[in-house]
């Protein structure tokens, strides 16, 4: 069967959940952009803290916010679907009142409210994708979550632009953003709950895919740690070797960021439904050995002549990001599409474990290679990761399931796919009842 790839909005959005839900992601990623990036400077400019101190405290709220992830994914399993995403943003609304009530001077408070702030973050993600799961299928699924990346990263944007530009007022500029992006979640709280979403897991299709039988969990869960790093390599790798390696100017590290944000909006969704016409593992292995070749590219970048090497990282990061883009439209996609219904949130809540884990570790461990060396650093990365991408790789077996089953699902099907699909059930109903009769299979 062949692919489709015409990208149809309307379609698009219904199955990204709805006109509703997609002006709630646009909000709460809006109000994200306006704190999130900002958060390590609010503990320092506004409650006067230190900055270890802040640093630990928002770390170990991420961290311990990973403990409520088994939670979420019974809450899910249960059928529950838009109220756990709205839950997930009435978390951060009471983080963010915690924030502003805390006293100048005072870590203990702040690190409750970044604990309030860790948690909606890390739950948010397998909400959202259990949403899309229960709204569009298959393929298109693939594409909704996609476009949902895509639109999030836009609104994240905007977001952290407009933020820069308010800095200038200090502390209060701080504050006042920090109050915004509370009535920001709690506006897109409110649009999330409306859409009133509930799943029946029992009465679930099964998942008709091309991935084969379910694979080792374990494997994949492993891999996306590693993966994972991919994600920080832009915000905390890459400023780090141009600064203190390359003694380039941090107008680099801002440049490729921005390219990095532009990349993921443009180019999110169109490569996803291109894509669509390999296995997800494919792709998803493809993505490792693109971040790896992208990771030695640095270390040949950082070799060069003074005065190269700073537009040399910068070319080799649209290769990384092509890499990111790659493992974001397939990872979530192939732990969505492995799981049986019954046990989707506790799948996607593992899945979204193991990404909240490498981005965890993924600072410490960048910050303590980087001093060793740029061989250290992006040898280590480039090694692991195909590590990772050999360990996702389909099976010659998958591969030869995947042959025998004719091709892959449509990704938006067409209009008269439906009429195609009635037409092979009746032919397929037909040769059924002529081998009824005669006794052998029709010439």
């Amino acid at each position: 069967m062949a692919t489709t790839t015409k990208i149809q909005p309307r379609a698009l959005v219904r199955a990204t959940g709805g006109p509703r839900y997609a002006v709630a992601l646009v909000v709460d990623a809006l109000g994200t952009g306006l704190l999130r990036p900002f958060l390590l400077l609010y503990g320092v400019m506004v409650l006067r803290l230190s900055a270890p101190a802040t640093g630990i405290a928002m770390t170990a709220g991420v961290v311990v916010g990973l403990v409520c992830m088994p939670a979420v994914g019974r809450w899910l399993d249960r059928g529950a679907r838009s109220t756990v995403v709205a839950a997930s943003m009435l978390v951060r609304v009471l983080g963010v009142v915690l924030l502003l009530a805390t006293p100048a001077g005072y870590v203990w408070p702040f690190a409750a409210a970044a604990l309030l702030l860790g948690i909606g973050n890390q739950a948010w993600p397998a909400a959202h994708a259990a949403l899309v799961a229960t709204v569009a299928h298959g393929r298109q699924r693939d594409t909704a979550l996609a476009a949902g990346r895509a639109l999030r990263n836009a609104g994240m944007g905007v977001g952290a632009l407009l933020a820069t530009a308010c800095l200038a007022g200090g502390a209060t500029a701080l504050q006042a953003l920090a109050a915004i992006t509370g009535l920001a979640y709690l506006t897109a709280a409110a649009l999330a709950w409306s859409v009133r979403l509930h799943a029946d897991p029992a009465a679930a299709p099964p998942e008709g895919g091309d991935d084969g039988p379910p694979p080792r969990m374990g494997a994949l869960l492993a891999a996306n740690v590693v993966y994972a790093f991919c994600l920080n390599v832009p915000e905390i790798a890459l400023p780090l070797v141009l600064v203190t390696q390359l003694h380039a100017s941090p107008v680099w590290s801002a440049a490729i960021f921005v390219a990095n944000t532009v990349l993921v909006v443009t180019l999110q969704v169109p490569l996803t439904v291109l894509m669509s016409r390999f296995p997800r593992r494919t792709v998803l292995a493809l993505a490792g050995v693109v971040l790896a070749a992208s990771y030695l590219g640095f270390l040949a970048a950082t070799s060069l002549v003074p005065g190269w090497g700073a537009p040399a990282v910068a070319a080799v990061s649209v290769v990384c990001t092509l890499g990111e883009i790659l493992y974001a439209g397939s990872a979530t996609a192939l732990a969505t599409a492995l799981a049986p219904a019954h046990v989707l949130g506790r799948t996607l809540a593992r899945f979204e474990l193991s990404t909240g884990f490498g981005l965890a570790v993924s600072p410490a461990v960048i910050t303590a290679l980087a001093p060793q060396g740029p061989a250290a650093l992006w040898g280590t990365l480039a090694g692991a990761t195909l590590l990772s991408a050999s360990a996702v790789a389909p099976s010659a077996t998958d591969l030869g399931r995947q042959v025998r089953g004719g091709g892959v699902v449509p990704v938006c099907p067409g209009p008269y796919a439906a009429v195609r699909s009635r037409s092979a059930a009746i032919a397929r109903r037909r040769a059924s009842s002529l081998r009824g009769s005669s006794g052998r299979r029709p010439s």
